[in-house]
């Protein structure tokens, strides 16, 4: 088992029980979209995130999206870790058929790639935790000057990017530079956009 410092928010109850065989750490469903109504569910986030903080582990649809953004403008940025599992197509075991986004949630993820993604979100795993790299921080501008923003094809760049780093293609362009400034010092950025093109390939 591997300890996790910060509470744990996730959607449903299979994410849950997916998480609890290999996770100790405090988690709270939502859920699915009960989180927008019900009062109580949003309260006992808010208590957690003042306690521990909390790291949001939503799916990388749509939906999953909506409920992130909508807990985040209710908690300070800085009591927020946002953990973001890849796009991957396919379906959970348990389902009949895949989800309207043809996308695996939180319960199919592989036990490797959850733990990665608390890693990368900088979530204290068995009591440490990675710092964001600050020599040289990405800006927007960095994001602009090499056509990820602002331009012809950069929504496919950016796509191209969040293939190469293993986080949703819907992430918004301000959460994207906060994954890159955690991931990544300028010198990588500059590479990785340097070999951006065999990841577009793959879109």
């Amino acid at each position: 088992m591997y300890t996790v410092k910060e509470t744990i928010v996730v959607e449903g109850v299979y994410d849950k029980i997916k998480l609890s065989r290999f996770i100790d750490a405090v988690i709270i469903t939502t859920n699915g979209f009960s989180v927008f109504s019900n009062k109580k569910i949003l309260d006992t986030i808010k208590q957690m995130a003042d306690k521990t903080g909390i790291a949001i582990l939503t799916d990388s649809d749509s939906a999953g999206f909506q409920i992130r953004n909508y807990i985040k403008q209710s908690i300070p940025a800085d009591k927020v870790k946002h953990v973001y599992v890849p796009d991957i197509q396919g379906k959970e075991k348990r389902k009949q058929k895949a989800g309207k986004e043809g996308l695996l949630g939180v319960e199919g993820m592989k036990e490797e790639v959850i733990l990665d993604a608390l890693k990368k979100a900088g979530c204290t795993v068995d009591g440490s935790s990675s710092e964001p790299r600050r020599e040289r921080n990405i800006t927007k501008a960095d994001l602009y000057m090499a056509g990820l923003s602002g331009g012809e094809g950069s929504r496919e760049k950016r796509n191209a990017l969040a293939l190469a780093l293993g986080i949703p293609m819907k992430i918004s362009a301000n959460m994207l530079l906060d994954v890159l400034n955690r991931l990544l010092d300028y010198n990588e950025f500059c590479e990785i956009i340097q070999n951006i093109g065999e990841y577009k390939e793959q879109i």
